[in-house]
């Protein structure tokens, strides 16, 4: 006897557990301690981004010891090779040659942490206007941003574990390794992470370094992927926006980068691969694509000997080089009991120059 079975259309899960797509609970704006910080979604329309002329401000630094920037500042390393804490420094009374020579600092460390900083409490336009000295604003297509401030994006995660949950039905973890905003034709530099609310334990970002990745390669391996262009695209996750009811303010931007791309600071090649946005490395069939996809991934992904975890502090801003790092946020700050504790972050993204080939 044949049993008929009936499918039902589940709810999809979260694109990316650590942002909401469509709205916040009444119960996380009483307990936010930065309201006017929550995520909003405008009816706007963002047409595609025409190509710029970039400056990198680290190429004006002429004393590679940063005087107008590391004076009287503490600097502790995370890890040898990626991952600095400055302390005794505040972004916020930075002059134009101590903000180069900052440029600098993050693409020599690629990641830079700034514990209590009152930038946190200036508001919006202050913070707006500092990332404009680093590149062009990006606006975000599907995730909340500030009214007015479109080149904000949103990371908050609610108390809601029931949705937590049923995203870990389908998947072994909440990470999600990726760099930002790959799929633009010129893609951010130098990205800010301000923590505006977080849990007293968990919640770190892992960021892993790709030029030391690339190194560990064998020459071979190497001049092969030197040659290789990889597509990015946006198209998933505008669709899953669309299928979760959430507002999309761009249409989906798909874009030629190199595999491997040459820093215009520090002169090293770096893997500019991507676990979200690229969809098919050119000349190459699909099962060869997902092969050398899956290696280069985990080969990043299991790299911690060039890799840096940061540990969130209270009013901590993080700056990275998002063109020699890959990264992601660790949601492990939940219980059965109590669900996810309060993470409430901003993030402004500098865009900067096409990547450049290694042909180049």
């Amino acid at each position: 006897m044949s049993q008929t079975v009936t499918a039902t259309a589940e709810k999809p899960i979260s694109y990316d557990i650590n942002i909401p797509y469509v709205t916040v609970s009444s119960e996380s704006q009483s307990k936010t301690k930065y309201p006017e910080y929550l995520p909003t979604w405008e009816k706007i329309w963002f047409d595609p981004l025409p190509p710029f002329e970039y400056h990198d401000p680290a190429l004006r630094v002429e004393d590679k010891s940063k005087p107008n920037l590391l004076r009287g500042a503490k600097v502790t390393h995370i890890q040898p090779w990626i991952g600095s804490v400055v302390e005794g420094v505040q972004l916020s009374q930075l002059s134009d040659k101590a903000k180069d020579e900052l440029a600098l600092l993050i693409a020599e460390r690629k990641v830079v942490a700034f514990p209590d900083q009152d930038l946190i409490d200036a508001g919006p336009e202050r913070q707006y206007e500092f990332m404009r000295y680093f590149g062009k604003p990006n606006y975000q297509p599907i995730s909340g941003s500030l009214k007015g401030y479109p080149g904000f994006h949103i990371i908050h995660r609610d108390g809601n574990l029931d949705e937590i949950n049923r995203f870990l039905e389908q998947r072994t973890t909440t990470t999600l390794w990726h760099q930002d905003v790959s799929y633009e034709i010129q893609p951010p530099g130098y990205v800010m992470l301000g923590l505006l609310q977080g849990p007293e334990v968990g919640g770190d970002t892992v960021f892993a370094a790709t030029d030391a990745a690339y190194k560990r390669l064998s020459p071979t391996f190497r001049s092969f992927l030197d040659r290789l262009q990889a597509v990015h695209s946006s198209a998933k996750m505008i669709a899953h926006a669309r299928m979760t009811g959430g507002l999309v303010r761009k249409d989906p931007v798909d874009t030629v980068h190199p595999l491997v791309r040459v820093h215009p600071v520090t002169g090293e090649k770096c893997l500019f691969v991507n676990g979200e946005f690229i969809t098919k490395i050119q000349g190459l069939k699909e099962p060869e694509t997902k092969v050398l996809l899956d290696f280069l991934l985990q080969h990043i992904i299991t790299g911690h000997d060039f890799q840096a975890r940061v540990r969130w502090q209270p009013k901590t801003i993080v700056m990275f080089d998002n063109r020699s790092t890959i990264h992601t946020a660790v949601v492990d700050y939940f219980d059965e009991e109590h669900g996810a504790k309060p993470r409430h972050i901003f993030r402004l993204c500098a865009l900067a120059e096409k990547p450049i080939p290694v042909s180049e």
